[in-house]
């Protein structure tokens, strides 16, 4: 195991002999294979398409949570990435997701994995915020699936790492409990992007004795990547 990844680790909150089994060697080349002029046009290109696409969603009102929002959490990252992380919703303050305690655990797992987070792309279910933490309902979902699929066309990701119960149930269309969703590999809806679900790091504050399985969970998502590329 390298040195960088038992930094993060630690962070994590994971001790180093929990996962000194056989290590894993990682692709570095997570943002594509294409380089020079071609691959600067198709990130630009990429870049205006998100930015027309969040102007739809902040111009939105199919969902009822546009009312009660500051402004849209709409992604963040690699329009080019081969990484797609997908939560629930964010606080809607700083427009971002995965902030505070919660983004500084995700960066730690996203570095553990050798992928630092401006080499992925985030996004989120919900495009605004949920008001007193409240779980959302159907028609929340619905509200913004097509923002998320149209998210996916665009940047075309070789991977989907889906945190939590409530990003892995939306995206997959289950009624399943985390617990038998995690360590199997499912496919995007309509696509052959592989999708691997393991627990938002929100839930890994409050449960810190789970690190162990979302460090496996993640473990199983970069075999499935190398296997793919």
């Amino acid at each position: 195991m390298r040195s960088y990844q038992q930094q993060y680790l630690k962070e994590m909150g994971i001790d180093i002999w929990l996962v000194k089994d056989s290590p894993i060697t990682i692709n570095e080349n997570v943002v594509g294979k294409s380089n020079g002029k071609e691959s600067y046009i198709k990130e630009v290109n990429k870049s205006i398409a998100l930015d027309i696409l969040a102007k739809q969603v902040a111009d939105g009102q199919q969902s009822s949570l546009y009312k009660s929002r500051t402004q849209i959490v709409f992604s963040m990252g690699n329009p080019n990435a081969d990484w797609l992380v997908v939560g629930e919703a964010s606080d809607d303050q700083q427009g971002e997701a995965f902030i505070g305690c919660d983004g500084r655990l995700l960066n730690s797992m996203l570095l553990a994995m050798g992928l630092p987070r401006d080499q992925v792309f985030i996004s989120n279910i919900l495009k605004c915020n949920l008001q007193n933490n409240r779980e959302p309902n159907p028609r929340d979902v619905l509200a913004c699936q097509s923002y998320l699929r149209q998210q996916i066309d665009l940047i075309k990701p070789r991977i989907v790492l889906a945190m939590g119960s409530i990003a892995a149930q939306s995206i997959l269309k289950l009624e399943m409990t985390i617990s038998k969703m995690r360590s199997n590999r499912y496919q995007y809806p309509g696509s052959e992007i592989p999708v691997i679900v393991t627990y938002h790091p929100a839930y890994l504050l409050r449960m810190p004795g789970e690190k162990r399985k979302a460090w496996g969970d993640l473990k199983f998502a970069m075999q499935t990547y190398k296997a793919i590329i």
